[in-house]
C-alpha cells in the first residue's frame, strides 16, 4: 500500500499553514484543490498529486514529492513539495506591492477633509 496522508495534515506539515485548523478551514472554504477538484480536509493525498492553494489574489501550485504527517523544519520542505506556481501568478503580487502607494499607513487615522480633497483631485486627473 502506498503512503497517504490527509491533505490538512500535509499542508500544515510542509508549513503552508501555521496551524492544522487553518489548513482544515481553507479546505472547507474551497480554497484547496487536489488535481483540479476541491478537497475536503480528510482527502488522502500521495506523491505525484498537484495541490493548489488559493490565497487571494494568487493561486499557488505545489507538486507533492513525498508525504509527511509531522511538521518539519523549513530546510526540509523542498524534499516534500515543489513549488510549480506559474510566474504570471507571482507577478500579481509584485503589481499589488506597487499599487499600495495610494493607501495610507496603518495607524495614521482617517484622512482630513483637505487630504480627502487632494486624493479626489489626484484620482480624477
Amino acid at each position: 500500500m502506498e503512503n497517504t496522508v490527509r491533505i490538512d495534515k500535509w499542508l500544515w506539515a510542509v508549513r503552508l499553514f501555521k496551524t492544522r485548523s487553518l489548513a482544515s478551514e481553507a479546505c472547507r472554504k474551497g480554497n484547496v484543490k487536489v488535481n483540479g477538484s476541491e478537497a475536503k480536509p480528510s482527502r488522502e493525498i500521495h506523491a505525484g498529486h498537484v495541490v493548489e492553494v488559493r490565497e487571494n489574489p494568487v493561486t499557488y501550485r505545489y507538486k507533492v514529492l513525498d508525504v509527511a504527517e509531522k511538521r518539519m523544519g523549513a530546510k526540509l520542505v523542498p524534499q516534500y513539495c515543489e513549488d510549480t506556481t506559474p510566474p504570471e501568478n507571482l507577478e500579481i503580487l509584485n503589481m499589488q506591492k506597487y499599487m499600495k502607494w495610494s493607501e495610507r499607513d496603518k495607524g495614521t487615522g482617517r484622512p482630513t477633509k483637505k487630504d480627502r480633497r487632494e486624493l479626489d483631485d489626484f484620482r480624477s486627473s
